[in-house]
């Protein structure tokens, strides 16, 4: 499956499978969070597929499969993904849209800052560090011996729906993630392509204030639409039918279809 991210081991968490589909001509590429999988993104995927263009959704490294093998990647390894995902796309479509959900959010921001994109989508996007005492408090568990704490998935406000993701959060790599974002807030500015933001009012994964400095700090023309019904994981949640409606009608606006 071209674009995919093979898992770290045979032992994959059911739905956590990648997603392709060939179309064209333009190219979407859809990105998933932290301790997720590609279930949390895949109808949205499907949503697009729909449309007929080609679609890439990955299983980024050391997700979807056990914290363990997630203790081995680190930042560089989810951007290489990314990257890789994204180059393997625009090869055959000239036109390519980034979509992502929370740390996919940030790679999808990091993408738009190396690459020319057609579009991007951030759906409550992490792009900014948190304040330096959680990061202070991550580095002293980590010093204790600590590798890991309870999980920060499946915010989902929806009755009966949880997310698939890890059920611990492995403190290196959110250390690692941490430290770049960082780093690519500071390139936000370089993001020059039309931007879709969904926001969930309610988020208790990732603050509000990353929504709003991605908002003030991209160049690029961007449109923001509030989720009123939904937490962190908004492409499960009530207003699934909503994101998945405003990204089909962006991303016919940037492809040009």
């Amino acid at each position: 499956m071209a674009g995919s991210v093979a898992p770290m081991t045979t032992a994959l968490m059911a739905g956590a499978e990648p997603y392709a589909a060939a179309g064209g001509p333009g190219g979407v590429l859809v990105l998933h969070g932290f301790t997720g999988n590609p279930s949390s993104m895949r109808t949205l995927a499907e949503a697009l597929a729909r449309e007929g263009w080609a679609v890439e959704l990955p299983l980024l490294p050391g997700h979807g499969t056990t914290v363990e093998d997630m203790m081995t990647t680190r930042w560089e390894d989810w951007t290489g993904a990314a990257l890789d995902s994204y180059d393997t796309l625009a090869a055959s479509h000239e036109r390519v849209l980034v979509v992502g959900l929370s740390m996919g959010g940030g790679l999808a921001a990091y993408v738009a800052t190396q690459r020319s994109v057609a579009g991007c989508v951030f759906i409550n996007p992490l792009v900014k560090a948190p304040e330096a005492e959680l990061v202070a408090g991550i580095d002293e568990l980590l010093a204790s011996g600590l590798d890991s704490v309870d999980a920060i998935g499946s915010d989902v406000k929806k009755e009966g729906v949880s997310e698939s993701s890890y059920a611990a959060t492995p403190l290196v790599c959110a250390q690692s993630l941490f430290a770049g974002v960082a780093r690519l807030y500071d390139d936000l500015a370089l993001i020059r392509a039309p931007s879709l933001l969904l926001q969930s009012r309610e988020d208790h994964v990732v603050s509000a204030d990353n929504g709003e400095d991605l908002f003030e700090r991209v160049s690029g023309p961007i449109e923001r639409i509030w989720l009123d019904n939904s937490y962190h994981v908004a492409t499960l949640d009530n207003d699934r039918e909503l994101v998945e409606s405003e990204v089909v009608t962006f991303a016919h606006r940037v492809l040009g279809e």
